[in-house]
């Protein structure tokens, strides 16, 4: 029994028709969405809690923290930070946890920005 040569056209791996360029393109990957965490302001906590707050959990120095603070006290609210999903949600969490062991009312939430 003889053996043929395997032909190009038998071979499965073989490329159809001419060799080109791939012009497949990559899609472009999406930043994910950001997230503004906001302190709101009550009648309760004391602005001293809040500079703290400030400065525990968002990195700020003194005169940031007391500016911010101070915006809260005027306007109702501040964006205290932008942050991914997951880092915005655990300052959130951070703060409330904080605000309720320290037995202070103060609200932190978090909105697409």
């Amino acid at each position: 029994m003889t053996q043929r040569p395997q032909m190009m056209a038998d071979r499965k791996d073989a490329p159809e028709g001419d060799a080109g360029v791939a012009t497949k393109t990559r899609p472009k990957t999406q930043r994910p969405p950001l997230y503004k965490v906001l302190l709101l302001n009550d009648d309760y906590t004391p602005m001293e809690f809040v500079v703290h707050i400030l400065e525990r959990f968002f990195g700020m120095n003194h005169a940031q923290a007391f500016e911010i603070m101070l915006t809260v006290h005027k306007k109702g609210l501040a964006v205290v930070g932008v942050f991914s999903f997951e880092v915005a949600e655990t300052k959130v969490a951070q703060v409330m946890d904080f605000a309720r062991r320290h037995q202070h009312p103060l609200q932190c939430t978090m909105e697409k920005e």
